[in-house]
């Protein structure tokens, strides 16, 4: 299907009248995907992709790229936070961008092509086409239409038939959720913490080839080793590094689960001692509880009141339950059906995310099954004291 679209694509943008810059290149052109490595702001953590074309005798050296917004735009970030913000295709001289990645201090790759006179010819048309003021805009979604899987479509209606074959890749053996990790791992830890809390099943999708190309890193892996499925060409001709990465090492932060288990530890401890000296921790449960149920609420908002396909099925309500929110104002004149339902969620949340391999926020869950009940018991004997 989608090698259908692609060359919908293609045919409908050679039959539209083009500008005057379209018309066909020499012989010397040459098209290339760019691939940005990680910068220091989350947002240019997992890279950047583009798209190269040169033609020597014309003076032409350009660089396509799709990662643009606009800061600009009206209510930026609740759209943002909705799904409905609009990104764009942008066109740069090279020297331009190469500028902006070197103040930045990240590296870049280039891969060429291995493309006919007639393929960088309609990478040309259809980039130029893409560029036009009402083509140009495009809804964003980080997995299946970013920066990088424009790039990795564009490239395959531009060869048409003779397309890139990944099948050498190891295909089906990672997810979505898996490929942020591994691009987050020891210096983000805490950020992979927040992206885990807010994406859903979905996000623990097994990708195909074509769909792990959503992570510009990955693309550039699986175009060094695609061949062309008809002529068995290698789809690029090597890579060319421009910029190494020059930026300082990032700190290691202090890991999430460490962090939470030390939590739970002392908490639990903190139980135990209370119990013994008959104390009623409503503080602590009602803090607890509250603070769950807010992320509850706020989860519920990302899958019903956005276009965040990735944030729906979000099993971290099993812990983050609103439930809780009515169990911090009863505590233990809570109903038992509440908190039975609760405590099979806490249990089911922990069997997906040991299978899931989401292990940061098990120490939470294992402390609000705790408290839930230890409550409850803490407030019957305060009750019969009394």
């Amino acid at each position: 299907m989608r090698r259908i679209i692609c060359m919908a694509v293609l045919a409908l943008a050679t039959a539209l009248q083009l500008p005057a810059q379209t018309l066909p290149l020499s012989g010397h052109a040459r098209a290339s995907v760019i691939t940005c490595g990680a910068g220091n702001d989350f947002y240019t953590t997992f890279g950047h992709s583009a798209i190269r074309i040169t033609d020597t005798s014309v003076g032409l050296d350009m660089v396509y790229n799709y990662g643009t917004f606009d800061f600009d735009t009206p209510h930026f970030y609740w759209k943002f936070a909705q799904g409905r913000l609009d990104y764009c295709l942008s066109r740069t001289e090279f020297d331009r961008f190469m500028y902006v990645y070197a103040g930045e201090q990240r590296a870049v790759w280039e891969q060429p092509l291995n493309m006919s006179e007639q393929e960088v010819n309609n990478l040309y048309v259809l980039l130029e086409q893409n560029y036009l003021p009402e083509y140009r805009y495009y809804r964003y979604d980080f997995f299946r239409d970013n920066c990088a899987t424009r790039v990795r479509d564009m490239v395959e209606a531009a060869l048409g038939h003779d397309g890139a074959d990944l099948s050498g890749s190891e295909e089906g053996q990672m997810t979505y959720r898996q490929y942020l990790h591994r691009a987050m791992r020891d210096t983000l830890e805490w950020w992979a913490v927040g992206i885990d809390i807010l994406l859903g099943l979905p996000a623990d999708h097994r990708c195909t080839a074509a769909e792990a190309m959503f992570h510009p890193l990955v693309m550039m892996e699986e175009y060094a080793l695609a061949e062309r499925k008809e002529s068995r060409q290698p789809v690029v001709n090597g890579s060319i590094r421009h910029l190494q990465d020059m930026r300082p090492p990032l700190k290691r932060s202090f890991p999430p689960l460490a962090a939470f288990a030390l939590a739970l530890a002392a908490l639990a401890a903190l139980t135990v001692w209370g119990g013994r000296r008959g104390w009623r921790l409503a503080w602590l449960d009602r803090t607890l509880y509250i603070v769950a149920g807010l992320i509850g609420l706020f989860l519920l908002f990302m899958w019903f009141g956005t276009d965040h396909y990735c944030t729906k099925w979000n099993y971290n309500l099993l812990w983050a339950s609103p439930l809780l929110l009515l169990i911090a104002i009863r505590l233990e004149r809570s109903p038992r059906w509440a908190l039975w339902l609760q405590t099979g969620m806490l249990v089911a949340y922990m069997i997906i995310a040991g299978v899931n391999h989401t292990f940061a926020l098990l120490p939470i869950a294992l402390l609000l099954l705790i408290r839930l009940w230890a409550g409850r018991s803490e407030g019957k004997n305060k009750s019969r004291k009394a």
